[in-house]
């Protein structure tokens, strides 16, 4: 599956494009809070974690997240086994910090225009 580091704004469109090719509806994608990129595409958030930290990316900063490009409303669903992890106080598979869930909706934001 095509994984894509994404640094720049990218289309919309290019998202629903690699949501069609791999789930249908949705996209896996890893944030770097650190740097302000991300990671979309593959099948594992562990995946593209790696590809992060391959680049430089500081684990605790690495936050996995669902992008549903067809949803005007919750696009975005915090939900991913690299979020477990009680030692940085969150113990789920979401993001439990509203803070830390402001700071990825902001970089999606940046990076994905309609």
């Amino acid at each position: 599956m095509e994984m894509r580091s994404i640094d720049a704004p990218i289309p919309l469109a290019d998202v629903r494009r690699l949501a069609g090719a791999q789930f249908g509806d949705f996209v896996k994608a890893v944030v770097d809070l650190g740097r302000g990129v991300m990671v979309i595409g593959g099948e594992l958030h562990a995946d593209q974690e790696a590809v992060l930290i391959e680049q430089g990316a500081r684990q605790l900063d690495l936050w996995g997240i669902n992008i549903y490009p067809d949803r005007a409303e919750e696009r975005i669903e915090f939900d991913s086994m690299i979020n477990l992890r009680p030692s940085q106080g969150n113990r789920s598979r979401s993001v439990e910090d509203p803070a830390v869930r402001e700071r990825i909706v902001a970089v999606v934001t940046r990076l994905i225009h309609p």
